[in-house]
């Protein structure tokens, strides 16, 4: 058999060798994949302590095991009546995990167990609005303010009753809020969604730009279960767009700030749209979270910008977030025409007036934030709970529930060398407000007045949460910006964040709570900037992120951290908590000592952990990829996990050898080895595809999975011939006209019946 050879190294010498069948060679750039990704963070800040080799106390940490699912909280034994008699007969007790691994896979189709089936349920440009038509899929198709949007994310199951209104227990019936992140791009051009793959230069056709915008946002629709089979309800009246152009309220300490004025919104109390939805969060009062991620390359600043605003301190947020004088907006939106919805999406300074009454200087800062969403009342205005700080936002995830207590909501920033963060509400939970019939208004109590912390990490296993506020001399006393008061810094929490020192990261993505203990995880998908010789921007492995190393695929280098890995936390005492790693992403053939630290299998072994999700129902952790590192080898994937507690593993230390010869020794704290019964491939999905977002009944019986972006790497020069897109997905598998790839929503149940993941 041919042969080809991938070479692992750690930055200073060899460390292992792969080889992979040349047939299965498919490349997927990681540009292509992580095409929002930005890198702003130059500050000074530490990257997870200082003193890499001190060692972690393990007294005090929570240890478990880990086995079946909570086992005493969720398992149990259940009984059937025999067919011919009256005597019960005893069910074994349900094994979660006992399905059979799904092999990695490089073909144009979901794969999921033997005794599972998926189902399309709904994608890229279905009708969900009267007056829109059945979708064409050739590139005429319009009026997507009343379609799917594309790039389905995060998204979350709200009940409904036979009374359709809301039931916390309905399996049958529902609503999905389901994000829909972006487009599928290449030179300007979301290329699928027109006719001849779209405008690749400047300026751009107003039909085209007012496609693009309307594919963003979230889409709420009614989903039901009839005679066995999951469908969604076309024309429901439950069904509801939001977009990039529709009127969001601004919540919380920013609201009427001086650095929210623009001409839409003089006041600053009201902006346009949602944009770049990413993760998701449900709260206890049964409202929906979405997450406005990378949205800062949508806008466009000219070259003069910073003089023409005198160098003021907008310049230095700007920068901040990723926007310096001179940067082109992803798609040149702004070219679509005069008409002021056009121009919003121009950043500089245009205006002579002094508060940017008359222009968009200060669009950018009205996007970046949690979002609610009243999935349930269409007529309620959303909100931007800007108390929970701006950044690139994934999902928010709430700690445990507990009457009488502040409610804790955890975030993560997905950029390079960005950091972990926490909302703590002012006002304690009552438990009444579950059931309030104004979940907006329940929204306003809990989610704009609290205390915002970011995660400072320390070498030993330990750590600290710090307050972004006013009252920290920290933050008033920092010498790269001027804050003013506490909309200032919601507005600017990278900033603040960097005042504190608070640790660098490896691209927090989504988080998730463990039902079982509390412990809060977070997917930190990947970083090239990690090098033991840094450079520019690079810096140095450290215990959370220890990993610096050369990924070969094929003849191509990826350095740093390609592969991500998973983080948890345990809350301690005040604002202390500690930490391990739950699990390296690594190939299963990986040296064991140096990149494949969790002794992956070939059953187990991952790339780029992404969409992270803990089932209430099983105690699960679903654990999704969007990879650009390892689709040689297979598509992306989802796993499902049986996580024990921080503290469950061990200590290791890396040995590196620096260009000049030195040795750096990095310590790290790596969960407890997984086995076959704790971690197992489920899902692999289609070509050039990512896997995001999950939800489910509350049985358990159902799951809904995102399939985002199949067929990414395109050309849009290939437009016109279908037998050159990377995928067909899913008009191969019979749902759709066209054959021109589409993001889409799947739904998956066991065809016994079971809960999914058994």
């Amino acid at each position: 058999m041919l042969l080809s050879w991938r070479v692992f190294t750690l930055q200073g010498f060899a460390t292992n060798l792969r080889k992979t069948p040349m047939n299965q060679r498919v490349d997927v750039p990681a540009a292509a994949i992580d095409f929002n990704d930005e890198d702003s963070n130059t500050s000074s800040n530490p990257t997870f302590g200082a003193v890499l080799t001190a060692r972690l106390s393990r007294r005090g940490l929570l240890r478990g095991s880990v086995g079946t699912v909570g086992t005493a909280m969720l398992a149990g034994f259940g009984v059937s009546a025999c067919g011919g008699g009256d005597d019960p007969v005893p069910v074994p007790a349900e094994k979660l995990l006992g399905f059979a691994a799904v092999p990695k896979s490089l073909a144009d189709m979901v794969s999921v167990p033997a005794g599972y089936t998926a189902s399309v349920l709904f994608a890229l440009g279905d009708p969900i609005l009267a007056g829109a038509t059945a979708y064409r899929n050739d590139g005429t198709d319009t009026d997507f303010d009343k379609r799917a949007g594309d790039h389905h994310d995060g998204m979350e199951w709200f009940g409904l009753g036979a009374d359709g209104k809301r039931s916390d227990t309905a399996i049958e019936r529902g609503l999905l809020a389901i994000n829909h992140e972006a487009t599928t791009d290449e030179k300007l051009s979301s290329f699928f969604i027109h006719a001849d793959g779209g405008t690749s230069t400047l300026p751009r056709p107003a039909l085209e730009v007012d496609k693009e915008v309307a594919l963003h946002g979230v889409a709420v629709i009614e989903v039901t279960r009839t005679a066995g089979k999951w469908g969604y309800v076309p024309q429901s009246g439950l069904n509801f767009r939001l977009t990039a152009l529709t009127p969001i309220d601004i919540a919380g300490p920013a609201r009427g700030h001086a650095q929210l004025v623009t001409k839409y919104a003089p006041t600053g109390t009201q902006t346009r749209g949602t944009l770049n939805n990413c993760g998701t969060g449900k709260t206890p009062w049964g409202s929906f979270l979405t997450g406005e991620e990378n949205w800062a390359g949508y806008f466009m600043r000219s070259a003069s910008d910073d003089a023409a605003r005198g160098n003021d301190k907008s310049v230095a947020a700007l920068k901040r977030y990723g926007r310096s004088q001179g940067a082109a907006s992803r798609h040149g939106w702004e070219t679509g025409g005069s008409a002021d919805h056009y121009q919003r999406w121009n950043n500089g300074k245009t205006g002579t007036s002094v508060d940017g009454s008359d222009d968009y200087r200060n669009e950018m800062n009205g996007m970046g934030y949690i979002v609610e969403i009243d999935a349930y009342d269409k007529t309620r205005v959303a909100k931007k709970r800007t108390a929970l700080g701006r950044f690139a936002h994934e999902s928010a995830a709430f700690g445990k529930v507990v009457a009488g207590q502040p409610l804790t909501v955890y975030m993560g920033d997905d950029s390079r060398g960005e950091y972990i963060y926490k909302f703590v509400s002012t006002a304690l939970w009552n438990a009444a407000d579950a059931n309030a019939a104004d979940r907006m208004a329940v929204g306003d109590k809990y989610l704009d007045s609290g205390k915002l912390y970011v995660a400072k990490f320390n070498a030993d296993g330990t750590g600290q949460w710090v307050e972004l506020a006013m009252s920290n001399p920290a933050v008033a006393g920092y010498g790269a910006y001027k804050f003013s008061d506490a909309g200032d810094i919601a507005i600017n929490t990278r900033l603040a964040a960097d005042a504190v020192g608070a640790t660098k990261m490896d691209r927090p993505e989504w988080n998730a709570v463990n039902p079982a203990n509390g412990e809060i995880y977070f997917t930190l998908t990947n970083n090239s900037n990690r090098s033991i010789d840094p450079t520019g921007s690079q810096y140095l492995p450290d215990g959370a992120n220890p990993r610096a190393y050369t990924d070969m695929k094929g003849s191509t280098k990826q350095s740093g951290n390609p592969n991500g890995h998973l983080v948890r936390m345990k809350e301690g005492a005040g604002q202390a908590f500690a930490w391990d790693v739950y699990l390296f992403g690594a190939e299963a053939v990986a040296d064991k000592g140096m990149i494949n630290l969790s002794a992956l299998t070939a059953e187990q072994d991952f790339s780029s952990p992404d969409g992270l999700v803990f089932s209430k129902s099983t105690g699960i952790c679903w654990i999704q990829t969007d990879d650009g590192a390892f689709t040689d080898v297979s598509n992306c994937m989802m796993l499902a996990a049986l996580p024990g507690s921080v503290g469950d593993g061990g200590k290791k230390t890396l040995a590196y050898t620096k260009a000049d010869g030195s040795k750096l020794e990095v310590n790290t704290y790596v969960g407890k080895a997984a086995t076959p019964d704790t971690l197992k491939r489920f899902l692999v999905g289609p070509k050039g595809c990512e896997i995001t977002g999950l939800t489910e009944t509350p049985d358990g019986k159902a799951i809904f999975v995102n399939i985002q972006h199949p067929g990414e790497s395109t050309k849009m020069s290939d437009i016109g011939d279908p037998a050159k897109y990377q995928s067909q997905w899913p008009a191969n598998a019979g749902y759709g006209a066209g054959k021109r790839p589409r993001s889409a929503t799947i739904v998956i149940t066991k065809n016994d019946g079971g809960r999914i993941g058994s």
